[in-house]
């Protein structure tokens, strides 16, 4: 079963959800799949069917390079680690790529809660990624 096959649904998903300047190709054993989503909730829609695919990623064989339209604003948020910095990836979970870092009391952008544990944010610098919750404070 070729990988285009087996995430047929995801690529549907995201042609359907009005993911813009969509690319998707198979290379070296791996779909990648980039664009730009018109929301959040389109981005988390697609995390949600790619892991209903492939449970927790584990098989590793899509990239998802989306990101949401830096026209949706967001609310402020604290970085309220201890002491170290946050980590930023790719997808909602531990065991996606690290794609930047919010330092301790940082303010970032919440554009959208994913879950109870992860949240989708992107600093000042334009990176954008999950983040885990507990360590996030709503600026009021």
């Amino acid at each position: 079963m070729s990988l285009l096959s087996k995430y047929q649904v995801l690529v549907d998903t995201a042609k359907a959800s009005g993911i813009s300047d969509l690319q998707v190709a198979e290379q070296d054993g791996v779909l990648q799949i980039r664009g730009t989503a018109p929301n959040a909730d389109v981005k988390n829609k697609l995390w949600d069917v790619y892991n209903q695919i492939d449970p927790n990623f584990l098989t590793g064989d899509v990239v998802m390079n989306v990101d949401v339209t830096t026209s949706v604003t967001g609310q402020q948020v604290k970085v309220i680690t201890e002491s170290s910095n946050l980590n930023i990836r790719k997808g909602p979970g531990t065991d996606q790529p690290i794609v930047g870092k919010a330092a301790k009391d940082e303010v970032i952008t919440l554009i959208s809660r994913a879950n109870d544990q992860w949240w989708l944010v992107r600093t000042k610098d334009g990176e954008e990624g999950y983040c885990y919750a507990q360590y996030l404070e709503p600026i009021a």
